[in-house]
């Protein structure tokens, strides 16, 4: 089965009335031409680059990389198909095919965020980019966003999630160690409490990594802990998810070795309790009731009989 390209249509669309960079015809372009300065802004993906390399070894190369710049020139800027061009560079070719825009490197990253039919760009990538075209190329926030047809508020949230991660965790997350969500939903707001913690979490992980879900559980039990219990926490994090499933499993061992009963006597306590609170609240009321509440009490009247019914056949 033939992996997924990269980008499946690099067919820039027209923005705001008309398109930025007319793509000319995609041609063989020699490697050694091609700039690869954004390489920083990409994720690694083994699995999907070894996946390309399969396909482009059988079939060569489906779908054109996109360069800035005169295909007739020196030096291109690649844009998009960074995984193209490490595949190819696994198959042993020298060349790759470039659709070449003869535009300004800013106005073809712009129009690359803009199509809506390339692959899902990462939300750390995006905003790597987003920077560049605000710090090298000049770009106000809103200039960014009008040109990637967003809003305003889609540029911060990217910038903000770059600007609340340390340069060790932005690494972190371009290598695949740690994945966007965690560095999102957990290192972002752990940075911008403690960043001393969001670095040590980072270390630790590497030596004992956690998955998605594990990790998750865990920062749900820091946000509840004290600081001497963190500072355990970030130094090892296997030790508590470890301790919380030693947990489960000696909840299931002494469940299993009680029986259903042992769940069942828990279940009436709890009801007794409950029918006590019940009857408490019902003392203080008077007829009629409303409407809402007539209906409730009518339903647990209801299910009392059946109830009585099964305790009486089951009771001596």
């Amino acid at each position: 089965m033939l992996s997924r390209p990269e980008s499946e249509n690099h067919t820039a669309p027209a923005m705001h009335g008309q398109s930025l960079c007319a793509p000319s015809g995609a041609r063989q372009i020699d490697l050694h031409r091609l700039d690869l300065r954004f390489a920083a802004t990409r994720i690694a993906n083994v699995s999907a680059v070894r996946q390309l390399t399969e396909s482009i070894r059988e079939c060569g190369q489906l779908v054109p990389c996109i360069a800035a710049g005169a295909p007739e020139g020196g030096v291109l800027v690649l844009i998009d198909g960074y995984r193209r061009v490490s595949a190819l560079t696994r198959v042993g070719y020298d060349t790759a095919l470039v659709q070449c825009w003869p535009c300004p490197v800013g106005q073809a990253i712009t129009q690359v965020l803009v199509q809506s039919c390339a692959r899902t760009f990462d939300p750390i990538e995006e905003a790597l980019l987003l920077r560049e075209l605000i710090d090298s190329h000049g770009l106000s926030q809103r200039e960014a966003a009008r040109q990637c047809a967003r809003d305003v508020s889609w540029v911060q949230r990217r910038l903000m999630l770059l600007d609340a991660l340390p340069q060790e965790l932005v690494q972190a997350v371009r290598s695949a160690q740690v994945s966007s969500w965690a560095a999102a939903r957990i290192l972002a707001p752990l940075a911008r409490a403690n960043s001393a913690h969001a670095v040590q979490l980072l270390h630790s992980l590497a030596g004992s990594p956690l998955s998605t879900r594990e990790l998750q559980v865990w920062f749900q039990h820091y946000q509840g802990a004290q600081q001497q219990q963190r500072e355990r926490m970030v130094a090892h994090p296997r030790l508590l998810i470890d301790s919380l499933h030693e947990r489960v499993r000696e909840r299931t061992a002494q469940d299993l070795r009680a029986g259903p009963e042992r769940e069942m006597v828990g279940e009436m306590r709890r009801l007794q309790e409950l029918l006590r609170r019940v009857y408490r609240h019902l003392a203080k009321l008077h007829a009629p009731l409303e409407s809402e509440l007539q209906g409730a009490c009518q339903l647990v009247h209801a299910s009392l009989p059946k109830v009585s019914t099964e305790l009486s056949r089951l009771m001596p």
